[in-house]
């Protein structure tokens, strides 16, 4: 089939009819991935590739105009199923160095995405070294007008303590206009961001978007547990963007292709929506993320987690300590109780650098581990431990038994990082060693959750021979997510929990595995709600973990605060229970009660947030889900803090005319005649209207550092009141 595109005839080779994209192949090589209608040469070659030898056709900061990208040309493709997806590979091949590319396209009837990844095959006589390669590149985006002038910029910084903080600003901001006519050239910059050393979020999300004031959006993630970059600039007056894994610039990644050998890139996905925005294309992206990950039960049980750590025990626990907390989670109604760091501590210098054995402590447990573990499902629960399984602390015996070669090395030197290794489980004994720690905490003690957490950036990676350091990073997590996906094999209804200091490696690599992500280690209740709310950018709402940590010292306000944030994702219990009030704990469980009777809503429901994407330091904070036959809606009201000291936010208050009173548009529910309904907490002295003509609910807090779950449908459910 062929397609007019200007003057000349090309060949269509794929399209995707509700994004509206097709790859159209050039008579004269090009094969390149747009829209009918865009200018041929605001397009991209569909694979883009830097090598050693073989730069850029336009030198600059960009990773894009490369000449072997320029020079990959069509030399066949086939589609075909594979299950509900439909897939097509494109074979392109560089006649100079042999180099052949095979991109596959993958989607499924109707939905509004799609998911690529290259793999790249030497068939030249020479070795090929390269040094970035493109899993997805699209241009041609223009706002409605045809110009880059109505498109705005999305994207989110991550941190320690503060994860998913999502910033907007116009396109045209970061990337100027450069009189291209009178230059005869493009810019040679761009926007993009990129991950730095082993930390995958530690600087920023690896998703993005682009958006125009019709509602139109353009929103991308990539899948990578190791380097990944993308950029977005100007090319002949529209936008571009190109999606990367690792590469040498920016993360020390080089892959030698040998004749014969062979690289694949990470995966990406590009959501197009034509309207709704933001929470439409973040609607997509969750749809996606439940139909590429690893099936498993919890995805639907959703299990209340009880886990001693935050501002609990904060990795102290004794036998003494924990029996108490048991009893408690266990009336509670929690149905998970993860005992977290330092249940192996018999150090008397501390456990942090003596790490690795995992190996239960005497001196915490008199009795044994066992008798705690017992006690747990005597309770109802099932048992869940914490390990951090990449890292060798320096004082462990592991350290100095285990090959050389099981551990990362850069230019001949074991890395040593805040008094860990790290074990590099391509090789055969570091798996081995994780391998018999698993079975003997699942196998033989009969623990259900395993918290993998993972606290130091190890940096670029390691050097196995002549690799290079960001190759061997790329191979490491390919190798662990490997044998992650083993430890389900062996034992299908362990659950995993994902945990990177929280969420500092909250990507989709690792959430394609795992049932559970971390998204923070925010100890500060008021701090936590922009996290909360956002979480849901980066994660499913079912794999979102959020601490809920009531304290005995705490008001019944402040009780229902750390509480209510939690309700729309994975409740992750903790304080001391134990020393509650009957007033305080009957709070808590009135709190589980609703979110036992909702849970079962939350996979198949959609995120929205009528408020935008929280900021930081927002007063008011709404985000909710939308489900099939109701809608759910969390909103925080915080007080203003004067400075840092104080503990508190210092929010601003940017929605609305009056503290106590905010106003929300909820367009999906434009029309619909419904009633309001409190969730939780049954005490709150909230109210709500609704105004279904202008699809507006307007609600009052009247007290500073409250929160609200609620519910809009035609029917209340159980278990609520009108407000």
């Amino acid at each position: 089939m062929t397609t007019a595109v200007g003057a000349a005839e090309r060949s269509l080779l794929w399209s995707h009819d509700v994004l509206g994209l097709h790859v159209i192949a050039d008579p004269a090589g090009p094969v390149r991935l747009g829209a009918p209608g865009q200018e041929w040469d605001s397009l991209l070659p569909l694979v883009e590739v830097t090598a050693t030898g073989h730069g850029r056709t336009w030198s600059g900061e960009r990773f894009v105009d490369t000449a072997v990208g320029d020079r990959l040309a069509y030399h066949d493709h086939e589609t075909g199923r594979d299950g509900d997806w439909l897939c097509t590979t494109i074979k392109l091949a560089d006649p100079m160095t042999g180099l052949v590319a095979h991109i596959t396209l993958r989607t499924c009837p109707g939905a509004d995405f799609v998911r690529s990844q290259v793999r790249l095959v030497n068939e030249g006589n020479t070795p090929l070294q390269l040094e970035s390669v493109s899993t997805l590149t699209l241009g041609g985006i223009a706002d409605a007008a045809g110009a880059l002038d109505g498109l705005t910029l999305h994207w989110a910084d991550n941190d320690w303590l503060a994860e998913c903080r999502w910033r907007a600003a116009p396109l045209r901001d970061h990337v100027v206009p450069l009189s291209r006519a009178a230059h005869g050239h493009e810019g040679r910059g761009c926007f993009e961001r990129y991950s730095q050393g082993s930390w995958s979020t530690g600087r920023h999300l690896p998703i993005a978007a682009l958006t125009d004031w019709t509602g139109r959006a353009w929103l991308w993630q990539i899948e990578s547990s190791a380097g990944w970059r993308y950029e977005t600039g100007e090319r002949e007056g529209a936008a571009y963007v190109a999606l990367f894994g690792p590469d040498d610039v920016h993360h020390q990644w080089r892959q030698t292709l040998a004749p014969g050998e062979e690289f694949t890139t990470v995966p990406a996905v590009l959501v197009g929506v034509e309207t709704g925005g933001l929470d439409a294309a973040f609607g997509e992206l969750t749809a996606y993320r439940r139909r590429m990950r690893r099936g498993h039960p919890d995805h639907t049980a959703l299990p209340v987690i009880y886990n001693d750590y935050m501002n609990t025990l904060m990795g102290d626990p004794t036998t003494d300590k924990l029996m108490p907390l048991i009893e408690a989670a266990g009336a509670a109604g929690a149905e998970v109780f993860v005992i977290d760091a330092g249940w192996y501590d018999d150090d008397a210098q501390g456990w942090w650098d003596a790490v690795g054995t995992w190996e239960a402590s005497d001196r915490r447990f008199p009795g044994g581990i066992r008798q705690i573990l017992d006690a747990i499902r005597e309770h109802g629960m099932i048992p869940g431990l914490w390990l951090e399984p990449e890292v060798v602390g320096v004082r462990s015996s592991l350290a100095r038994t285990l090959p050389p070669e099981a551990f990362f090395q850069r230019g001949g030197v074991r890395v040593t990082e805040h008094g860990r290794h790290h074990l590099d489980l391509r090789h055969p004994a570091a798996r081995a060693h994780l391998d018999k720690v698993v079975d003997r905490i699942v196998g033989e003690w009969g623990v259900g959750y395993l918290k993998f957490d993972y606290n130091v950036n190890i940096g670029p990676g390691t050097e196995n021979g002549t690799e290079s350091a960001g190759a061997g990073l790329l191979g490491h997590h390919r190798a662990h997510l490997d044998w992650l996906g083993s430890l389900l094999g062996r034992y299908p209804h362990l659950v995993l929990e994902n945990c990177g200091s929280g969420g500092l490696r909250m990507d989709y690599a690792q959430l394609a595995v795992t049932q559970l992500q971390s998204t923070s280690d925010q100890q500060d209740p008021l701090r936590y709600p922009p996290i909360a709310a956002a979480a849901a950018t980066a994660v499913t709402p079912e794999q979102a973990a959020v601490w809920a940590y009531p304290q005995p010292h705490f008001s019944l306000d402040e009780i229902a605060f750390t509480f209510t944030g939690a309700m729309l994702g994975r409740i992750h219990l903790s304080g001391f229970l134990d020393r509650m009030s009957p007033e305080q704990l009957e709070l808590v469980r009135s709190g589980i009660s609703a979110y036992k009777a909702l849970r079962s809503e939350i996979p198949d429901s959609l995120p929205l947030w009528p408020l935008g994407l929280p900021s930081w330091e927002d007063t008011w904070i709404a985000s909710g889900l939308r489900g099939q036959s109701a809608t759910w809606l969390t909103l925080w009201r915080r007080e203003s803090a004067a400075d840092e000291r104080g503990g508190g936010p210092r929010p601003r208050d940017q929605h609305g005319t009056g503290d106590s009173v905010r106003t929300v548009t909820i367009p999906h529910l434009r029309g619909v005649r419904l009633r309001p309904t409190l969730l939780h907490p049954a005490t709150a002295d909230a109210t709500a209207a609704w105004d279904a003509d202008r699809g507006q609910l307007t609600v009052s807090l009247p007290r500073p550092n409250t929160a609200v779950l609620l519910c809009l449908s035609a029917e209340p459910p159980a278990q609520s009141r009108e407000v």
